[in-house]
């Protein structure tokens, strides 16, 4: 069993930078795939990054490409994601996910455990 807790949503400006934290309990951190996805008020949860259990191999969405890094601390088993030129589509609740997998995957389905999110609002 893997626990996960989000922290770092809170409001922002419009072109502001945020970063968001994940950290995991439980042993072998090194060993799972963790993503960030999204989801706004009616809409279907969204992907938006992707890392490795070694932090070899990421993947974003489009939409966040060129704004947004992930990253990972192993020795603090926290994943982490850094987001630049917030834009009010950003909005939405931030979960964290597991994967005990190698490869990397955009599907919601596939994420073993999940985090219960932290909001990020970005203010027009």
């Amino acid at each position: 069993q893997v626990q996960l807790v989000e922290s770092g949503g809170r409001l922002v400006q419009t072109g502001g930078s945020l970063r968001l934290s994940c950290v995991a309990s439980g042993r072998s951190f090194d060993y799972y795939g963790m993503a960030w996805f999204r989801q706004a008020p009616g809409k279907e949860r969204e992907f938006v990054a992707a890392i490795t259990g070694n932090g070899g191999s990421t993947d974003y969405a489009n939409s966040v490409k060129d704004r947004f890094t992930i990253s990972r601390d192993n020795a603090k088993t926290t994943v982490y994601l850094q987001m630049n030129t917030l834009k009010p589509e950003d909005t939405a609740v931030y979960y964290c996910a597991a994967r005990r997998a190698t490869r990397l995957t955009r599907i919601p389905r596939y994420y073993d455990y999940w985090g219960q999110g932290t909001q990020v609002t970005v203010s027009s």
